[in-house]
Formats: C-alpha cells, structure tokens, sequence
C-alpha cells in the first residue's frame, strides 16, 4: 500500500482555526486561483489545470474522501462521477460542489454503518472458533456493490477489531500480573536487606524475631481492580466485554467525528487532490498546517521526536528525530504502526488511533518535558509492543556530528568514524553550530591521531542544508562542481567548490541506506563521481531530489489581492542533478558495494509515492577525477561478497528484511483466535532471533570522549553527579551501538581491502 506523504511531526501544538469561513465561494476562488497560477507557472513540472488533469485529480479526491474503501459503494462514486471534468472549474470559481455532494453522501454511509453497528453489538456475539478472513489492504479491494457487502465488511471489520482487542488485553493482563509478582519479590528482598541490617534472622522469608506478618492476599476479581483499570483477576469473559466495549466506544467516537468533519477538511482533501497530481511533496497547507509545518521545520516543542504519517487507516512512524526521546529510547522503529496510546507508566485508558487523522492523532503523542506516553505499535512482522517513551526535548547535541576511532582485531588498523545525523546550519545565526565546521573539527582530530582511514556514516541521514552538503563535499576534493539543480523555468545553476584547500586526502568510505535522503545523496553522489570515495550500503539511497518552496496564499501581487491567513502553497520548484548529468530524483544512489539493509522491507522511498517526479538526465560538467588513490571496485565488491556469504549477523539481517517483506505482503488476517494466538507467538519468536544482537569482541572503541563532551558541555547549572551518570550511559550506549553494528563492521573490512 502507497502511504500519503503528510508528515507530520509528534512535537506539535494545538491547531489554530481559520481565520475565516472556509465554505465561502469568494474566498476558495481567491485561494483556488493562486493554487492555479502556481502550479502552472512555478511547478517544476509546468502542467497545465485542465479537464485531463481534472480527471486525474477527481480519482485522487475519491481515494482521500474513503481512504480504506468502508463506506463509499459504487453507486455513490457514479453520483459524484459528474465532476470529475470540473475539479479545475471549480478551483478557478471557488463553488467547490463535489465537496458539498461528497459530505451529504459520506454522512449518509457514515450513519448508515454507525446504525448497523449499534445493532451488531447490541445483538449479535461473535464467534472466534469460525475460520474468517478480513482483507486489510484497501488497494486489494474493490468498491461495494450495495450496501449488504458494506454490512459485511463492517461485520467482519469490527470482530477483528474486537478480536485484536481482546489479544491484547490478554497480553496487558499477562504483562500487568509479571509486573506484579516482579515489584513483590523486589519489596521482598528490599525488606529482607533491611531486616539483615538490623541483625534480625530471615530464613526462607520468615521473620523469627518478630511476629510473623500477615501474608498479603492473592489477587482476585475484585471491585477494587475493576475500579481502577487494573486487569488482574479478571475472567477471560470479563476481557471479551471490556474489549467489546472498548471497541464500541472507539468507533462512537470515529463515527461522531466523521459526522462532524470541517467544510475545510473536505476542502483541504480538495485542493491537494489537484496539487498532488505534480508531485507528492506539493501541498496546499491551510493555516493550521501551516503551523504545524513550521514547527516540524524548527523541532523545538517537547515530544517523543517522530514524524509520522496517515497509511490509510493507520498512524506509521516515518522518521525517528535524531535526539529526541524516540531516538534515545530506541524501541520505537520507522514502518511502526502505532494503534493505541495512554498516558503515564499505566493505567487509565487507551486512545484508539486507527482511523483516526494523523493531526488528531498527534494530540494525544506530545505532551509535557517529563511525562510518560504508552504507544501500542505494531511491528513490521505482526507483532504487537508496548513501548513507553519518558517525553523530552530534542537534544540538538544528539543530532550534531561526533567521532570515534574504531580498531578490529583482525585487521588492526586504526581507522576515524564520523557519524552525521543530518545536515544542519542556523542560517539567521552564523555563530551556531553547523555541519561543515563540525565535521572538519572531526576530521582534524582524526588526523592528529594518525587514523589510516575514515568511514563517513550517512545512514539514515534524511538531508537538510544544501550549502553543507556542497561544503563538506569540498572538504575531501581540490575543487570543482558538487550538483546541478535546475529551476522550474528550465534555468539551470551549477553549485562548485572553490576552495582548493583538501581537509582530509586519505581512504574514505560513506555509508548510506534508504533514508540516506536529499543532501546525503548529493554529497555521497559527487563523492563517487570524483571516486573520492567507496560508497557502501543497501541497494539504493531514498531518491529524493527535488526542492520544495513555500508561498503565501492570498499575497500574490500579480492578481492584486492581498488576503491575510489564507494558508500556504508548498511546492517543488527544483531539482537535483549529479555532476554527470544523472539526477537523484527517484533512483537515488546506488552503492559500489551493496550490503543487507536492515530497512530493505520498507516500501518508503521516493519511487514508492505516487506521481512522484521521475529518473531523468542533463548534461555533465567537466570534473577531474581523484588521483590520490585508485581502487578496484569489482575487487572489493567481490571480496565483500565473500565476507557476507560467511557474516552471521549480515545473512540475519538479510534474512530479516525477507521475512518482513513477506510479512508486509500478508493482508489478509484471520478472524479466528487460536489462529491468530498461533501466528502472533511464531511472529514473536522470530522477531526474538532477529532482534537480538551481541556486541563484536573484536571491536574496540576509543577516543569518543571529546567528541560526545562538545555536543553535551556541562551545563552552568546542574547536578554534576547525575550529568556525568547520563552522560557516561550516552557513551556506553554509543559504544556498544557501533560495536553491534555488523554494516560498520563489514565496512571497516572494506577499507583494510582498500589500503593493501
């Protein structure tokens, strides 16, 4: 299934209001004209709005209108069909009739499937032990023919939904009694210690000095765990109608929303199915998402540091923020699927995320520096987790870059590794870090510790400044062209490094993966092309080589008006190319060396949005090849190759991603339980062998400290001793992360083939 490209970061604040009525014809004309004078005139591609894309756009708004297919049948698409050469009319006279159709006839399913649903619990048990199935993926499905296969649906739709909750009770149950049995054996050994300390005799847990206490009673079903949300003691019956009426009043409240939904959400739905049509990182953003925009861009706010994402009915997570509690946590993954959330260690009840928009969605994940959120994901593979993530705020050291000098024993060399999160500068303060400047303090100190090599690690570096990656570029080459980008306007500008000064002349290698994005596969792209550098990873970076602009709507003085608060148009004006020609844009770059991704089972790159720009070519610039160092690629590649067959850890991690590609494929779920109790203890035991990964001996880690104490300075003030506690943890988690990380491994082998 192709996602939606909106993300939107979990850091976020409440939304703000238009600032005027949305469903005026006055205003979405004012708004739809400049949409359509953008796209036509700044768009990279320069399409025209006309009926043919009318077309294409009405398609694209029935998908967003009924994302999952559960409520619109055939009949209602026919009804809506006489618009689908008026979507650009429409834009241009802002009487925007398919929204206005589409809400009378979404409300009218919506209340059909609420009633039927109101019955269906009131009257109707669901058997477990049937063997049913239910296809999950909408894109496998076809519309409703009428409304008995609508019932239908709906029928099947919410035993599993009831099913899945009442598994998860189960296992909530199970974890809450573990916990439980946990938290008395430590009271017990807590009071045992105190009882020695006090010379009193303890023997098998008797007191024999003082009267025995009274045993603490068993937990049963009593009204006292009932009332306070605990689960212990409660019957298997007692979990099925807890689960019933979860699921119940998740769906009263689903349904209430969809009956109350915005004339601007409808029209929102409107305006990007006509801009998505040039790509999927055009958007029109009304004012509150353009709030959200901007504080996604600033990453300031307090949260759990994910950017996340509407895939259909679900909430995905996208992208872990470097520094930001998700990132330091580390349980919460990208392609996660996040179901439900809660607040505190436990307790009270959860929020049900599925069919819920990722804007609502994020109100219930952020919350106040210190507090705890209970997100229930579902993994790749199936399985279900509860993770709890303690909020913070990004610590921007985390994302800043820092260095190590990394030794195997097999090789002995002594070889610098840099790790760059990502692109990063303060353009309005020229004083603040930047990563140009951090990675050559980096490389200074690696030098004046005489390392033989370095390893630039990019992976899961998702891009950000351009000026770095043309700079830091510059640091490792004489000088010369870094990129081309071209304008909508066919304009096209050539962006050099001028600076004949070199920071760093020996063995590079730079690592990448498929959220290596943008910025990282311009540097990673000119640092092949130069064959500066050996550039490893999985069998592609993400391909995204395109600019995004942002223009106020309502400000444009070519059509003399000037409106206030009418949101704003973000659109790609730009895109890259490398220095031979070949753009970045949905290939991205391919590896001299390909290794096993352990992201390879995503479906998140460039290439898998739809109508995303496509792979083309432009002239190449004359550039002098490195002549430094000259390596056989054919040889490391088949050296490596050689290595992989018998690496343990890189034929798990390939093993992994097959797995879960195969999972990913699987949409059809079962509907009986033994069935799906079965599966989910298979996926969990699975997941357990692929999960777990013991640090290499064989790897030694050294000279780290001066790199983490720039990114982390001690504070003014601050308790010293629990800093130097976090502080200490930091490293040892950086420590035994590279010392985990098979890739680097492989890539610290590759660059021993390098220098013999």
């Amino acid at each position: 299934m192709k996602f939606k490209h909106t993300l939107i970061n979990a850091l976020l604040v409440p939304l703000v209001a238009f600032g005027f009525d949305p469903a005026d014809k006055q205003i979405n004309s004012i708004i739809g004209q400049e949409l359509k004078y953008n796209l036509e005139q700044k768009h990279f591609r320069l399409m025209k709005v006309d009926d043919d894309l009318s077309k294409k756009a009405f398609n694209q708004y029935i998908e967003k209108l009924d994302y999952g297919k559960q409520f619109l049948i055939k009949s209602d698409i026919e009804k809506l069909r006489q618009y689908e050469l008026e979507m650009d009319d429409m834009l241009k006279s802002g009487d925007l009739k398919i929204v206005k159709k589409s809400i009378d006839i979404l409300a009218n399913r919506v209340a059909e499937v609420r009633k039927y649903e109101i019955e269906l619990f009131k009257n109707q048990k669901f058997d477990f032990k049937k063997d049913e199935t239910l296809e999950h993926d909408p894109d496998k499905r076809k519309y409703f023919d009428n409304s008995k296969e609508l019932k239908e649906y709906w029928r099947k739709a919410l035993k599993q939904a009831t099913l899945n909750r009442y598994i998860t009770l189960l296992e909530d149950q199970k974890e809450e009694v573990d916990q439980s049995k946990e938290n008395k054996t430590t009271k017990k050994d807590k009071k045992n210690e105190t009882l020695k300390q006090k010379n009193i005799s303890v023997d098998k847990g008797k007191v024999t000095t003082i009267p025995k206490q009274k045993e603490e009673e068993k937990p049963g079903p009593d009204l006292k765990n009932k009332e306070n949300g605990s689960l212990i003691g409660l019957s298997e019956n007692d979990l099925l109608t807890k689960a019933r009426e979860s699921v119940r009043k998740k769906y009263k409240r689903f349904f209430d929303r969809m009956l109350k939904d915005r004339f601007e959400d409808h029209a929102e739905k409107f305006y990007n199915a006509i801009t998505e049509i040039y790509d999927p990182h055009t958007n029109y953003m009304p004012p509150k998402k353009k709030e959200d925009f901007n504080i996604e861009i600033t990453g300031s706010l307090e949260g759990i540091g994910a950017v996340l994402s509407e895939d259909g009915s679900y909430i995905k997570v996208v992208q872990i923020v470097p520094g930001g509690a998700a990132w330091k946590q580390k349980e919460l993954e990208v392609d996660d699927i996040i179901l439900r959330v809660g607040q505190g260690e436990k307790g009270g009840e959860d929020v049900d995320l599925e069919d819920m928009r990722v804007d609502d969605a994020v109100r219930y994940i952020r919350g106040k520096k210190g507090t705890i959120v209970r997100l229930t994901v579902k993994k790749a593979d199936g399985t279900r987790k509860i993770i709890r993530i303690l909020r913070d705020r990004v610590q921007i050291g985390e994302s800043f870059a820092k260095s190590s000098i990394i030794t195997h024993s097999k090789t002995g060399d002594k070889i610098g590794y840099i790790y760059l999160p990502k692109f990063y500068r303060n353009f309005r303060n020229p004083y603040d870090p930047n990563a140009t400047e951090d990675v050559r303090k980096e490389l200074r100190t690696l030098k004046s510790k005489k390392v033989k090599g370095i390893i630039l690690d990019l992976r899961n570096n998702g891009g950000g400044s351009l000026p770095d990656a043309q700079m830091i570029t510059g640091l490792f080459i004489k000088e010369g062209p870094v990129v081309q980008v071209k304008n909508f306007n066919g304009y096209m500008q050539v962006l050099k490094d001028s600076d004949p000064g070199i920071e760093y002349e020996g063995p590079l290698v730079v690592l990448v993966n498929r959220f290596s994005a943008s910025a990282s596969e311009i540097l990673a792209g000119a640092l092949q092309d130069y064959k500066r550098a050996i550039i490893v990873g999985g069998e592609f970076t993400h391909g995204k080589g395109t600019v995004q602009g942002i223009y106020e709507v309502g400000t444009n003085p070519f059509m003399n008006m000037s409106v206030d608060n009418l949101g704003s148009l973000k659109i790609t004006v730009q895109k890259y190319y490398r220095i031979t020609g070949a753009s970045t844009q949905f290939k991205g770059v391919t590896p001299d060396v390909i290794l096993p991704d352990s992201y390879g089972y995503t479906e998140s790159r460039e290439q898998d949005l739809d109508n995303a720009l496509p792979w083309d070519e432009v002239p190449g610039q004359t550039f002098e090849i490195w002549k430094n160092q000259k390596y056989n690629i054919d040889d490391l590649r088949k050296k490596s190759e050689v290595r992989t067959k018998d690496n343990k850890k890189l034929q798990k991690i390939a093993e992994s991603v097959t797995y879960l590609k195969k999972k990913r494929d699987e949409t059809v779920s079962t509907l009986n339980i033994d069935k799906l109790k079965k599966e989910i203890e298979e996926n969990k035991k699975i997941n357990e062998t692929f999960k777990k990964t013991d640090p290499s001996e064989d790897i030694t880690v050294s000279d780290y400290e001066d790199s983490l104490m720039r990114n982390n300075p001690t504070p003014k003030k601050v308790d010293k001793k629990a800093w130097k506690e976090e502080f200490d943890q930091r490293r040892k988690e950086w420590v035994e992360g590279l010392q985990k990380d098979a890739i680097l491994e492989e890539a610290l082998f590759i660059i021993h083939d390098m220098l013999s």
